[in-house]
């Protein structure tokens, strides 16, 4: 409620445009640790944001297409983490860093088979936006709605989006009300009904195809945890393929669906209940039928 009366307060008055400012930032293969060259030509861009009003800044981290998509995806996340880390050594805020996410692979799209290996360096960055904020005129209705409608597209996203065909590749569904039993695999009873309704939600929905991101709570140094019927140390994969498995049964195409552990390396803090979860990622949105 507060945010609402602070973005109605900012349209009474003006609209505040984004100038835009990016900056790639290329890795070598496997690696997360920012080559010299591209440390100085980061601090370069960053030197030359120091007289700008900046609103955020966005981190977005890829690999090549090679490699699994869980290692991918993890080697994609700490790219970002490693450019959030400079820009805030370098004095830039960490409170404007509000997107801080990785993307996993770029898929491989060659013309000519001699171009596959500088293709594959392109894709192996990190992308950084930076927006600037100025005031700049009379708000409308138009900018309103506009505004409004970015809002929207950045909230967390949820089943009720699935359901109603808002969903974008890149889009992250934390599945709200399904929670794991401590240390298992399996839900708890009251989630039950909650799973039921996304199955039959994504059986409906299928031109979505996703990757189901299973997490732990209570570890350190971003491990899994054990999984107390198995005995092994895959927790976070034990409750993602539960969900993979449970789909299938209710009829959702196995061919849409992947599924990867993330161990402890995104808690959210709270409550530990809440990092016993599965996250789905969006990896394609096809032609509804």
């Amino acid at each position: 409620m507060k945010s609402f009366f602070l973005i109605f307060f900012l349209f009474s008055v003006s609209l505040f445009a984004q100038k835009t400012f990016t900056h790639d930032v290329y890795f070598d293969t496997d690696e997360y640790n920012v080559p010299l060259t591209e440390e100085n030509r980061l601090l370069l861009f960053i030197s030359s944001l120091d007289s700008i009003n900046i609103n955020k800044v966005s981190i977005y981290g890829f690999t090549d297409d090679r490699g699994t998509n869980e290692y991918n995806l993890e080697l994609s996340q700490n790219r970002a983490n490693t450019i959030k880390e400079l820009f805030s050594g370098y004095g830039v805020d960490p409170n404007l860093i509000t997107n801080v996410n990785g993307k996993g692979e770029i898929l491989l799209k060659v013309l000519n088979e001699e171009e596959v290996h500088q293709i594959r360096g392109l894709n192996r960055k990190v992308e950084i936006i930076v927006n600037e904020q100025l005031a700049t005129k009379k708000t409308t209705k138009k900018d309103k709605e506009a505004i409004v409608a970015k809002e929207d597209d950045d909230k967390e996203k949820t089943t009720e989006d699935i359901k109603s065909g808002s969903i974008k590749k890149g889009d992250k569904i934390r599945l709200d009300k399904i929670y794991f039993k401590t240390s298992y695999s399996y839900v708890t009873s009251d989630s039950k009904k909650t799973l039921e309704k996304l199955a039959k939600i994504l059986v409906e929905k299928d031109n979505l195809y996703f990757t189901i991101q299973g997490h732990v709570c209570c570890t350190q140094n971003s491990r899994d945890a054990v999984d107390k019927k198995t005995k092994k140390r895959n927790l976070s994969v034990s409750r993602a393929k539960y969900i993979y498995d449970y789909l299938a049964r209710k009829g959702v195409d196995k061919r849409r669906m992947k599924y990867v552990g993330m161990r402890r390396k995104f808690p959210l803090g709270g409550d530990p209940k809440y990092d016993r979860r599965v996250e789905i990622l969006v990896t394609y949105v096809g032609k509804e039928n």
